[in-house]
């Protein structure tokens, strides 16, 4: 087995992608991260790898500063040849995410020591169930840019995730796509979701935020809903989201709407 290396998205893609697409719901970051890197989304020194096992390639993986290394499910044995390849090419790996089993073979692999980590949950949608909150649903327009930017960092912040990340062309990208949804109540943003465009019929919800003087209303229920009914209506036959699990609300939230756990992901930090 080995690994190859580039910054060339269209060189990654033209190896990478099919073995992505062959299971888009356990791959979905690293769809949308390949997507948002064709955008111009992403645009500072990406890293993109995949793994040839003979003639045939067997995983992938992809980062874009300052986010963590995103790993594929791909085999165990081959994470500490990429975790030397990367040591070699003095390549900075703050944090690695992906399945828990295989997040953790690179982190064993790793030189830095983990400081902490996120342990999450996949789930995909089975029958959406709609719950009851004040207010209504509304896309996220360009005047709605500095609200939604705030709403991200105040996320990245409370989840520990990607806190010293800029958020703003990310939310900026997603707003052109239409791809964040209101909850407002009394003509009030109160509660924001995510949806990506489908990929493969793939779509996912996320990042999910509600201000704390404002939760315990069920407006992150009722966000979530309709970011979910967005993502059928635009087509996806998968819809999908990460939990933090370390949060039984949020779990028992998205149950209840209709959704059901796949496998367990875990993202690490190092020193």
């Amino acid at each position: 087995m080995k690994w190859t290396i580039t910054a060339d998205v269209e060189e990654y893609a033209a190896a990478a992608e099919p073995w992505l697409l062959r299971d888009p719901v356990r791959n979905t970051v690293m769809l949308t991260v390949l997507r948002g890197i064709r955008s111009g989304q992403f645009t500072i020194d990406p890293l993109l790898a995949w793994l040839e096992d003979g003639d045939t390639v067997a995983g992938a993986a992809c980062q874009t500063p300052p986010y963590p290394l995103a790993l594929g499910d791909v085999p165990l044995a081959a994470l500490p040849l990429l975790a030397r390849d990367l040591i070699e090419m003095d390549h900075d790996v703050p944090a690695v995410g992906g399945p828990a089993a295989v997040a953790e073979a690179f982190a064993r692999a790793w030189w830095r020591p983990e400081t902490r980590r996120r342990a999450e949950r996949l789930y995909r949608l089975g029958s959406l169930r709609a719950p009851s909150a004040p207010g209504k649903p509304r896309v996220a327009g360009p005047d709605d840019l500095p609200t939604a930017v705030r709403f991200f960092q105040e996320f990245q912040h409370e989840a520990h995730v990607e806190r010293t990340a800029d958020p703003t062309p990310v939310v900026a990208a997603r707003v052109n796509r239409e791809e964040l949804i209101w909850w407002e109540d009394d003509d009030r943003p109160v509660s924001i979701a995510g949806v990506s465009a489908p990929i493969a019929g793939m779509s996912r919800i996320g990042p999910v935020y509600t201000p704390p003087d404002l939760r315990g209303r069920g407006y992150g229920s009722a966000v979530s809903h309709a970011a979910s009914r967005k993502a059928l209506d635009d087509g996806a036959t998968e819809v999908l989201l990460f939990t933090d699990l370390s949060n039984p609300t949020s779990n028992s939230v998205y149950q209840r709407l209709g959704y059901r756990p796949i496998a367990d992901y875990a993202t690490i930090h190092f020193t």
